[in-house]
């Protein structure tokens, strides 16, 4: 079923039983677009306004919507972990007979990102992570007041809102005039198609000690007003990662990609046109 809010493109099948939906545009070496959680997450409404700039530009930009997510499978009974969502990534990319690809990630997206890179460095050539998760203790993330918000409004007794919704999103965006009918629409009706699991099996260790391993070049931004994902993520990278950039931020809250948008998108495509 097609939405209205949110467009519907192609569906591949994975060997793992799970139907996955995604966005393509443009020609070149691929680059794939990691979208984070929360309710009525997607990739499109994600990147809706960066992906563009990196076909234009002569890039193959491929935008699934993970499983659970979007309209990609959303099975009842799986365990929404890490390794599930790498899992039916690496498929995807496989499926679609992709050898080589660059990766961009935010929030659990950077996280998958990660982990995809850790897996598959002969796949994965380029890294640029957006407020990356999995850096911290469960603990410390549930602790942030965004993350509390978007808690209770998925799992609220009166269920998904669209009040609810604007209550993350005056959380999520730094700039509260960024925040459009048009996105809470997006989001709102994804989520009432989201089974509880999504949110409640996820689960995302902290890769802090694995940083080190990563042998690709990594871009790095953070907004420095994030209230999802700790800033001081911004520093283990840094510190942990070889051959790192960071770009970091004020006024800035957790989707750089939106509130920064040309800076992120110009940053990114000269990162990925070097050799």
């Amino acid at each position: 079923m097609t939405l209205p809010a949110v467009p519907q493109a192609k569906f591949v099948d994975l060997p793992n039983g799970l139907k996955l939906h995604f966005h393509e545009e443009g020609q070149g070496i691929p680059v794939l677009f990691v979208h984070g959680s929360g309710p009525g997450a997607s990739g499109w409404s994600n990147f809706k306004d960066n992906y563009p700039e990196f076909a234009k530009r002569g890039y193959r930009t491929l935008i699934p919507d993970l499983p659970g997510y979007g309209y990609s499978s959303k099975p009842q009974d799986a365990q929404y972990t890490l390794e599930y969502m790498v899992d039916s990534l690496e498929q995807f990319l496989k499926a679609l007979n992709i050898n080589k690809v660059a990766l961009v990630g935010n929030s659990m997206g950077g996280a998958v990102c990660i982990r995809m890179a850790l897996n598959q460095p002969n796949l994965v050539h380029k890294l640029i992570l957006m407020a990356p998760g999995g850096l911290e203790l469960r603990e410390t993330y549930m602790e942030m007041e965004g993350i509390q918000q978007m808690m209770r409004s998925f799992f609220s007794k009166k269920g998904i809102t669209k009040e609810g919704m604007l209550k993350t999103f005056k959380l999520q965006l730094f700039d509260e005039s960024l925040i459009t009918d048009e996105i809470i629409e997006e989001r709102y009706e994804i989520a009432l198609t989201q089974p509880k699991t999504v949110i409640s099996t996820m689960k995302i260790p902290n890769q802090t000690e694995l940083l080190k391993h990563l042998q690709c070049p990594i871009l790095g931004f953070w907004g420095m007003n994030d209230k999802f994902c700790p800033p001081s993520g911004a520093v283990t990278l840094a510190k942990e990662c070889s051959n790192i950039r960071m770009t970091l931020l004020s006024e800035c809250g957790h989707w750089v990609m939106v509130e920064h948008r040309n800076t992120f998108n110009k940053q990114s495509v000269d990162f990925l046109n070097e050799d």
